[in-house]
């Protein structure tokens, strides 16, 4: 069960960009659940995730009262399984989360931080700045990343013959091995070519590989990797937002919104499975219109 979770820890930390501290009380919370199973009468104990039932879930609650912990903490810790176990269900591992059942106060949903399309003009051109190969594929990667609003897993799990540089678009595999087609403008197409013709090369190094975007040692390039390119590239360009891989995906979904783009096409573009997930970026786009709308009205 452990191994599920250090899974999603990777994942929280890396392609959902959480603070040291948030995934720290995720490890603590999630590990402690991890101990209550295996420590339970033998007749209600679970050594797999597949096992846990909504019964179980009640069996664990109860212990928290038992415990004694605050509303707040409770909240917390319930809130941690049940990130936990969508995530889970995203990866296919379950069919359903058995924590559906719980309600629990929710807060609102923070709002996504985003960059200016003046930052990300600004990033394209620090990562391109760099005179080796690396900084050459960095910046490919943020356009292309920017230019179809990937995931950082979808990213650097593309393969060459993924983009399709005629049609002009990218075949990924989103969450639940879930296939989108999305289109790519002209500049993206443009930088992908060239990385392919003169920059690859001089990375792949190795035993021949699929892999679009290689590292130094000409394997595969992780998320890790990126992350750390990335956050390298937003301090020389001066960026002060908390930039992570995601900040790139929002940002391309909040610019499509400001541009006109109706948010079902984005929901599609996203690959979001539910447009509830795509209306966060509404508030967004809601602030820009009003600022719109002070500039340009005559009596505002």
């Amino acid at each position: 069960m452990q191994n599920e979770v250090d899974a999603f820890l990777n994942y929280a930390a890396v392609e959902r960009g959480m603070s040291p501290n948030t995934v720290a009380a995720y490890s603590n919370d999630l590990t402690g659940f991890v101990l209550y199973f295996a420590e339970a009468p033998s007749t209600a104990r679970i050594s797999d995730w597949r096992e846990v039932t909504p019964a179980n879930v009640n069996g664990l609650l109860s212990d928290m009262d038992d415990r004694g912990y605050s509303a707040a903490t409770r909240s917390r810790k319930i809130a941690a399984l049940r990130s936990f176990m969508r995530f889970l269900v995203e990866e296919r591992v379950l069919d359903e989360s058995p924590v559906s059942h719980i309600r629990t106060p929710r807060a609102g949903r923070p709002v996504p931080e985003v960059l200016t399309a003046q930052d990300v003009e600004a990033l394209l051109e620090a990562a391109g700045a760099g005179p080796g190969p690396e900084d050459r594929r960095d910046h490919v990667m943020i356009e292309l990343m920017y230019a179809a609003g990937l995931r950082v897993s979808e990213l650097v799990g593309l393969d060459i013959g993924d983009v399709n540089l005629r049609s002009a678009t990218v075949r990924t595999l989103g969450k639940g091995s879930k296939e989108r087609v999305v289109p790519l403008h002209e500049l993206a197409v443009n930088a992908v070519e060239s990385y392919l013709q003169a920059v690859r090369p001089l990375l792949a190094t190795r035993a021949h590989t699929d892999a679009l975007f290689l590292g130094r040692r000409g394997r595969r390039l992780s998320r890790q990797g990126f992350w750390q390119r990335l956050r390298r590239t937003a301090a020389r360009a001066g960026i002060a937002t908390h930039l992570t891989p995601h900040t790139l995906r929002h940002s391309f979904a909040t610019h499509l919104l400001q541009g006109g783009a109706s948010l079902r096409h984005v929901q599609e573009l996203l690959g979001h499975s539910s447009i509830s997930t795509t209306q966060i970026y509404t508030h967004l786009t809601s602030e820009h219109v009003r600022a719109e709308y002070d500039r340009a009205h005559p009596r505002a």
